[in-house]
């Protein structure tokens, strides 16, 4: 079959992947849509940095990509999928075949080991023909939703699971940085939870104006007007959640810096260099940070319901569809914020 792969620093399309074939427990499916995430962009210029990264890391990580990768073969890649049942393994219960589903991207192999359906140069992703999944992982596809909108419910799911983790309360309000997929997703989810108050900071007009669609209250140029003023200026004195969705170095200091006594800053931005803050302007005014990452199966259900449900408007965050010989080119088009959100492959 085809997929595309990354290979030594370059995105090509592999003509004769081996074709997968299920084991108990496991469910062939056909890929039908699958969206670029920002982390693959990473992964592409930065995978041997987050290689190392991890070899550094004590305790366990939803990132442990498992047996070591070899960055000069291919790596297959494509966690945000939606696919159509093809067949299912030996002994498998799960939905027939034709059955538009979508999954948290997990396999489990024969032998009980877990494989995470992100980077690895054998377990074959959404920037393919057809993937293996995990039949206790699969979850139907509801209401005849477009199986492009379902594709959208693994990024989401990043942002719900981020405002769970904040406890924020209808009564308080949200600050966010970074109008890109995960802020959007949060933005989303704040809407979902029932705040009233959302203000959203972005350079980029094009994501200002998804931050809208998504249920922002209130939208900031921050070269235009500080965000922190824009708080101040919207926020009408409610307690404080600043959810940090940009992931580059200095921003969660400037935010220790600039929030009101008492905010709860949670970190969803994934930096990959190493930063610096100064722990004084936390102290002084007490302010809370949580970092996280990810979702758990229960935050992925809920999400796939609310796009069904058309509680999650996610059809304005698609702004571009491509082949499997258009990844290349969509991995470039996406570092233009202005010109594209999500893009979509459809094999």
């Amino acid at each position: 079959m085809r997929a595309a792969a990354l290979k030594a620093g370059r995105i090509y399309v592999n003509e004769d992947v081996p074709e997968p074939t299920p084991a108990f427990g496991q469910v062939l499916v056909q890929v039908k849509a699958c969206g670029i995430c920002g982390s693959d962009l990473h992964f592409a210029k930065h995978g041997a940095a987050l290689l190392a990264l991890g070899k550094e890391m004590g305790g366990l990580s939803i990132l442990d990509t498992g047996p070591d990768l070899d960055l000069e073969q291919d790596v297959f890649m494509g966690h945000e999928f939606a696919a159509e049942v093809l067949d299912v393994g030996p002994d498998t219960i799960a939905p027939p075949a034709g059955t538009i589903v979508t999954s948290i991207p997990i396999l489990f192999t024969p032998e009980g080991a877990l494989r995470p359906i992100v980077y690895s140069n054998e377990v074959a992703g959404g920037y393919g023909e057809r993937m293996l999944l995990s039949a206790p992982m699969v979850t139907e596809v509801p209401n005849g939703l477009d199986f492009r909108h379902a594709a959208l419910t693994e990024p989401m799911a990043v942002g719900l699971h981020a405002v769970n983790k904040s406890g924020i309360v209808p009564a308080e309000g949200a600050l966010v940085l970074g109008c890109g997929p995960v802020g959007l997703a949060v933005i989303g989810a704040l809407r979902l939870k029932g705040v009233d108050t959302i203000v959203a900071a972005d350079f980029s007009p094009a994501r200002r104006a998804l931050a809208t669609t998504m249920g922002a209250t209130d939208v900031v140029d921050p070269a235009v007007e500080p965000a922190f003023e824009a708080w101040d200026r919207a926020g009408r004195s409610k307690p404080l959640v600043c959810f940090e969705a940009i992931g580059v170095p200095g921003i969660i200091d400037g935010v220790l810096k600039d929030a009101p006594h008492s905010t709860r800053l949670v970190v969803v931005g994934v930096c990959m260099e190493t930063d610096r803050i100064n722990p004084f302007f936390g102290i002084s005014k007490e302010l809370s940070v949580q970092f996280c990452l990810g979702y758990d199966p229960t935050e992925f259900i809920e999400t796939l319901r609310a796009i069904a449900d058309g509680e999650l408007p996610v059809a304005p965050l698609i702004t571009g569809e491509v082949d499997l010989d258009g990844v290349a080119g969509a991995f470039e088009a996406l570092a233009n914020p202005d010109d594209h959100c999500k893009i979509l492959v459809t094999p």
